[in-house]
């Protein structure tokens, strides 16, 4: 018999600030420690030596997580010119060195533009990327480098912020799947160098902005006043662009348990259901007959 997880069924999104030196997985366990949460995970993990936006979603919010998953996102980042290393970021070792040419902001400006839309990456070894079972980080530190196929990215912008050579700070907003790492090897390879990441900062997922992140110390010192559930998002707040579908209590006992209802509504594909009282009762995907079809049930209360 497996045994059940202790905690609170407490449901919510907590917007972490993630300091640098946790690993995302030791982040969500100590979140998930401070609320004393049954459940909790994430949506999209940092490298631990980048800081920023990590969702963090907990009880039922954790059902929300993997359609979260294709959102776009916005970092900060400072690339050191003129030197590689084995993980593309300060953790590493130097594995390579190359001269920095005369630089300015418009040469630089210049090479960013070649990268917007969609551009092509091999993913980098230091990554959680699956390869025969194994996590190609780990085939890495066994010293192990295998041939991975190039999968396309897209980048919405790319802005210089300072350039103060050997450091270049720069903000890219991208789309899932996007190592800026990568982004940034690549661009000093069009500048007739190398590079690896200095700093790494997450500042947005959207739709959740900076301004509506919390720091893990100022969530600490909530968490010691009883006062930590007033950072709590609802569970849908990573969905908040989805169209909403309200049910009557005869649909709502019906689409509770599983099955389809007819609905009204003018959407069709995926869309967030609510129920009298204003209590989300899940996810659901609306047919083009107008069939709404539960595909993600939600267990709270009024």
């Amino acid at each position: 018999m497996s045994r059940r997880r202790k905690g609170r069924d407490i449901n919510g999104v907590i917007l972490l600030d993630k300091p640098a030196g946790y690993s995302s997985n030791q982040a969500v366990q100590k979140v998930r420690w401070l609320f004393t949460a049954r459940k909790a995970g994430h949506t999209g993990s940092l490298d631990p030596f980048a800081t920023g936006m990590l969702p963090i979603c907990l009880g039922e919010a954790s059902k929300t997580a993997g359609f979260m998953l294709d959102a776009s996102k916005t970092y900060e980042a400072t690339a050191f010119l003129g030197q590689s290393t084995t993980t593309g970021d300060t953790e590493g070792e130097v594995k390579r060195e190359r001269p920095v040419p005369v630089l300015d902001p418009g040469r630089v400006n210049s090479v960013f533009h070649q990268f917007l839309g969609d551009i092509e990456q091999i993913p980098p070894m230091y990554s959680a990327l699956k390869h025969d079972g194994q996590r190609l980080y780990q085939l890495a530190r066994a010293g192990r480098e295998v041939e991975r196929k190039a999968r396309t990215v897209h980048i919405f912008s790319l802005e210089l912020l300072a350039l103060d050579l050997p450091l270049m700070h720069f903000r890219v907003r991208c789309s899932k799947g996007t190592y800026i790492r990568t982004l940034a090897e690549d661009i000093a390879e069009k500048l007739d160098t190398c590079a690896h990441l200095q700093s790494l900062r997450r500042l947005e997922v959207q739709p959740f902005q900076e301004k509506d992140m919390i720091g893990l110390d100022d969530l600490i010192a909530l968490a010691e006043e009883g006062r930590a559930e007033s950072c709590l998002l609802p569970v849908d707040a990573g969905l908040s662009d989805w169209p909403l579908v309200e049910l009557d209590e005869t649909q709502t006992n019906r689409f509770s348990h599983g099955n389809p209802v007819e609905s009204d509504t003018e959407e069709t594909g995926l869309v967030r259901v609510y129920g009298p009282e204003s209590l989300l009762l899940g996810l659901g995907e609306v047919t083009a007959d107008q069939t709404l079809k539960p595909r993600r049930l939600m267990h709270l209360q009024p």
